[in-house]
This record gives structure tokens, sequence and C-alpha cells, in this order.
């Protein structure tokens, strides 16, 4: 599990620890702390959605790292995000992340691009289980 004061990037199929992620980015220098949750809904596309079960590439962690590491270098900010694999239910967080700065404009930016690089680089599916009993996987 890669960690520095201002660097932690987990994938883990036990529930994530919010406020280790937190934790990870406090400091006495920043005025703004953002978080995001990705929590299971239960609807997708019109259809009820009753589970997800995440998979991940075994490199899975280390690209997470890479992606942190890289948003911590291009914005100077201390930035923290975990993922669940797994089978998942709804309310469940997939995905927690967590941004700190001195201002709130920084951590809301920082959070933003720092989620859609995960979702982009990150090898993580989900296959969405629905109502009427069949599943999809989404993203490959």
């Amino acid at each position: 599990m890669p960690h520095t004061p201002e660097l932690l990037a987990i994938v883990t199929d036990a529930p994530i620890d919010e406020a280790a992620i937190r934790d990870a980015v406090e400091a006495p220098e920043c005025g703004a702390l953002v978080m995001f949750h990705g929590i299971v809904r239960d609807h997708d596309g019109g259809r009820g959605v009753t589970a997800l079960d995440y998979r991940s590439h075994p490199e899975a962690e280390r690209l997470l790292a890479e992606c942190v590491a890289a948003e911590v270098a291009r914005t100077g900010l201390r930035l923290a995000a975990a993922h669940r694999v797994g089978a998942l239910r709804i309310g469940d967080a997939a995905l927690v992340a967590a941004a700190s700065a001195a201002h709130r404009a920084e951590a809301f930016a920082a959070i933003e691009q720092l989620v859609e690089r995960i979702k982009r680089e990150v090898p993580i599916w989900k296959r969405q289980h629905f109502e009427a009993g069949e599943s999809e996987w989404v993203g490959l």
C-alpha cells in the first residue's frame, strides 16, 4: 500500500476506511477538505440494480497509486483514494477519494480531476446485477 503524508492509494476487498482517507490528507495549513464517495446506487439506465461486483487487474493498486501521485505532482495538494473490489451492495462505497488545500476551489477541482483520472486509467471493472435477474459488465 503506497503511503506518504500526501499519498494514500488502496484497492481493497474490505469496506473502505473513510477516516483513513480523510486523515491522509488533513493538515493544519489546509482550510478545505473535499471528499468524494462513489456509492452503489439502485438503478442504471432505467433498470433496477440489486448489486455490483468489481474486479481488478493485478496492477490496479499500483496504477491507482500512480494516478494519485501524478495528481499530487500536478497540483501540489494532499490527495488520497481507495477503490473497493468484490461483491458490493446498494449503499456501499465503491470509491472514496479526498483532497485538501488551502482553499475550497483548489480542493474541489483536484478531487474532480483525480476521480476522472482514476475512472479512465485504473483497470477496475464492474458487473451490474439487475432486478430481472440478468447482469452485464460495464466499461469493458
